[in-house]
């Protein structure tokens, strides 16, 4: 570090970068990919934008809209407040927690102005894992929503590193102090690879990891996927319902949107009747959010009101085939689905409007080169199942963890995802690396058996894992969410099997079903399916139970 520019007086996030050898390598051949040395991505995402889009609506709240000149004010304020007040230097670890919120928006732009890294993090979050999160990151400073402070100051209470902690929103500290500071700031002149957020991932495989990305990654994944997928354009107006600490939310509901000069909708409680709610009073025009909700809205009354859509985007988890044709049927637009993650910042597979298959995945997003390979790295052939390797403008960075070594090999992201691509470069999901199902030496995707059994009208919710057999070392098992209207059982255990028995191969079929009330999910809403490997195993034969 000693020969290259940075910003950060405080070096914490620098010193725990991964070493050479596992460092992605990046790709930055796209036009439009080539920032200056010295960047400050909040500067360039709201500051810049000031004389396009000033007055322009720009993030709208409860009581009516802030426009572009205003959230720059507030930004600022608050940049003050960390510096001045809070005693805020570059490299600094600022941790930021609330629902999605306009303050929270105001606050992450506050935090990389001021020189900060931000690390946002999930709200339901409880003392313990917030303790952690403070010791792993150094979190020194940060900003919590009143509401649910409690938490994060019992954790400090534990972690001494934490030294400044201001509340906002309702009862918050920090509106009254931002209010007497002036509403100009001059952001801090930080290295296009200073760090800018530690995003930590959501613990779906083990103890969380940190992941560093610096202020260019936060631009290119908006000149990438946003520019080249979405598309969007000013009169654009977003909301989802994945949380701003989840860099899917981050990405799609404050990044995006101001790129392109468009505004947001933060949602403070995501729900089916929320999300619709917003959709038809907000004019909505772009959505980001899981499968599930896709699914409930489908459920719901309310979604024949909706007319203001024009894109859908979906990942966090496979998108069924059946919820991407019902989706069509009533609505007439086609979900883009995608597949990102913490260790990319966001989606590098997908495909735009129109050229949308059903069932796949997509093709690589300018900017990215995607493979598939053996276990030795070797590039694998059109329609053979291998594990994802992509590269591109972002990429894996762990906080000293020595878990770099296995996401990152020879350059390339190996993202843990079994996949197969086809002739024409499309990208099918297979199942997680982890999750594929050898039973009696065949290879089953757990992913195609979840998608068959979806297409059943007593399925709600589903998920499959392999459970020990002595008979065949390992068998599918279905753990179901009963929909409305259907009675768990026997009976409907063996509809179910006979059901994906006669639509993909028999050697697929779930041979045990159990009903559960509710799948074991992260607060991002992806499904645990470690956690439904961990339940009582299958007797020999198969087991139905509810």
């Amino acid at each position: 570090m000693a020969d290259r520019y940075t910003a950060h007086v405080d070096t914490f996030a620098w010193d725990g970068l991964p070493p050479a050898e596992t460092s992605p390598e990046l790709l930055f051949d796209l036009p439009g990919l080539r920032y200056p040395d010295r960047l400050n991505a909040a500067a360039a995402l709201l500051d810049e934008a000031l004389d396009r889009f000033g007055d322009r609506p720009c993030v709208h709240t409860e009581d009516g809209v802030w426009t572009y000149a205003e959230l720059a004010a507030r930004s600022n304020r608050i940049a003050r407040v960390l510096v001045e007040d809070m005693g805020l230097v570059a490299g600094n670890r600022v941790l930021l927690r609330g629902a999605n919120s306009p303050e929270l928006i105001a606050c992450w732009f506050a935090v990389l102005k001021a020189g900060g890294v931000a690390v946002t993090t999930m709200p339901l979050l409880r003392e313990g894992e917030l303790a952690e999160l403070v010791e792993r990151a150094r979190v020194s400073h940060a900003l919590t929503d009143a509401r649910i402070a409690g938490e994060l100051i019992a954790a400090r209470g534990r972690k001494p590193v934490l030294r400044e902690l201001l509340t906002f929103g309702p009862g918050g500290e920090l509106d009254g102090r931002a209010a007497g500071k002036a509403a100009d700031f001059a952001a801090v002149e930080t290295a296009a690879d200073d760090p800018a957020l530690i995003a930590f991932t959501s613990g779906t495989t083990g103890a969380p990891k940190g992941c560093i990305h610096f202020h260019r990654d936060v631009l290119a994944v908006c000149d990438t996927y946003a520019r080249h997928i979405v598309a969007p354009v000013p009169d654009d107006v977003f909301t989802g319902t994945p949380p701003i600490a989840f860099t899917f939310g981050l990405g799609g509901l404050v990044l995006f949107p101001l790129r392109f000069g468009a505004s947001t909708v933060p949602v403070e409680q995501p729900s089916a009747d929320a999300l619709l709610d917003a959709i038809r009073t907000r004019g909505i025009t772009t959505i980001f959010t899981a499968p599930t909700a896709y699914r409930a809205m489908l459920r719901h009354e309310g979604l024949a009101a909706v007319t203001s859509l024009r894109t859908c985007v979906a990942a966090g988890e496979p998108l069924p085939v059946a919820t991407s044709d019902a989706w069509f049927e009533r609505t007439g637009i086609r979900i883009l689905d995608g597949i990102g993650s913490t260790e990319m910042l966001h989606i590098f597979i997908s495909a735009p409007p129109g050229e949308v298959r059903p069932g796949a995945t997509g093709r690589p997003v300018p900017g990215y080169r995607a493979i598939v390979v053996d276990e030795d790295m070797r590039e694998l052939g059109p329609g053979v199942v291998g594990r994802l390797a992509v590269r591109g403008p972002t990429g894996c960075r762990y906080l000293d963890d020595a878990r770099q070594a296995d996401y990152v090999v020879d350059g390339w992201n190996l993202t843990g995802d079994a996949f197969r691509v086809d002739e024409d470069g499309y990208f099918w999901f297979q199942a997680r690396a982890d999750d594929m199902i050898i039973s009696a030496g065949y290879n089953i995707s757990g992913l195609e058996v979840e998608a068959t059994l979806l297409e059943h009208e007593a399925v709600a919710e589903c998920a499959v894992v392999a459970a020990p057999d002595e008979e065949r070392g390992h068998v599918v098992k279905a753990y179901v969410v009963v929909a409305p209207g259907h009675v768990a059982g026997e009976e409907l255990a063996a509809a179910l099997k006979d059901h994906v028995k006669a639509r993909i191969a028999p050697y697929k079929y779930p041979r045990a079903v159990a009903f559960i009330d509710e799948l074991p999910k992260t607060q991002t809403g992806k499904v645990q399916r470690f956690r439904l490997r961990e339940l009582q195993p299958p007797v020999a034969g198969g087991e139905t139970s509810t």
